[in-house]
């Protein structure tokens, strides 16, 4: 059975960092695609990174390019989110997916963990 469970979600200030955790199980992270994506309010939810070992690929959107950086430590995912902005706000989402490439923009996959929220506000 595949888990991922957030944790890390919070408030800053514009400016600050937070760090987000997935802790997943059920899968393999060697092969399979993992990322993080966001739900903003009213807005719909988006990419935001994505990694893929085997395919040793890496993928932002370009909002968050230089600010944040998803990394892998066993089984577990992060996301370090520095210079936060205002608009870095909702709720963030660990997903994974069965296969090694990442989704292309389109939130293609296959599992989800709860969710976790962040907020940036001064």
């Amino acid at each position: 059975q595949v888990r991922l469970v957030e944790s890390g979600g919070g408030s800053a200030q514009p400016g600050g960092s937070l760090r987000l955790s997935c802790a997943t199980s059920g899968f393999s992270l060697d092969y399979n695609a993992i990322g993080w994506t966001r739900e903003a309010p009213g807005k719909r939810r988006e990419d935001v990174a994505c990694l893929s070992q085997i395919e040793e690929t890496i993928v932002y959107q370009d909002s968050v390019k230089g600010r944040f950086t998803i990394a892998r430590d066993k089984n577990t995912v992060y996301l370090q989110m520095n210079n936060l902005k205002p608009e870095d706000t909702g709720v963030y989402y660990c997903a994974s997916r069965i296969g090694s490439t990442c989704p292309n923009g389109d939130l293609m996959y296959d599992y989800w963990g709860q969710g976790t929220q962040v907020t940036v506000s001064s």
